[in-house]
């Protein structure tokens, strides 16, 4: 057997046991629930929340606000918010534009206003969105800088 070939199949042999291992290794243990983790956990956990609401006081209203209306929230609401986050998170600038325009105006519609606004914004051109965006555009929120 030639070096090249010994290194090949020695190669195999790992990848084999590595895929092996993989597919026999336990799933990772749940996570703990709030009570079972230390203080160190909890404070890792916190500790964003607390500098985010102490680096900005003029903020501390809206926070406020949307956590007790997460608290409020059903389980359905609370995963259909998640799925719309990470909806969020993917998109691009533009998207994002676009979506925050959209949710504004429909905050202001009835149900079925809302079902038919949806319904024209999927027939429309990219043309006719601008367009639509132009007529519709939200009221631009300052930076964190420029605040």
């Amino acid at each position: 057997m030639t070096s090249r070939t010994a290194r090949l199949f020695a190669l195999g042999l790992l990848l084999a046991s590595v895929q092996a291992f993989a597919q026999s290794a336990p799933p990772p243990a749940p996570l703990p629930a709030w009570e079972q983790l230390t203080p160190q956990q909890r404070e890792a956990l916190i500790a964003p929340l607390r500098d985010r609401w102490n680096r900005e006081p003029d903020e501390r209203p809206r926070m406020l606000e949307r956590a007790q209306r997460w608290q409020s929230m059903s389980p359905e609401q609370r995963a259909q918010a998640r799925h719309g986050m990470k909806r969020f998170e993917g998109m691009n600038p533009e998207q994002r534009r676009q979506a925050r325009a959209l949710y504004g105006r429909m905050k202001e519609l009835a149900p079925a206003q809302r079902d038919a606004l949806r319904d024209q914004w999927k027939k429309m051109s990219p043309e006719q969105r601008d367009a639509w965006m132009e007529q519709n555009a939200p009221r631009r929120r300052p930076s964190r800088e420029e605040r």
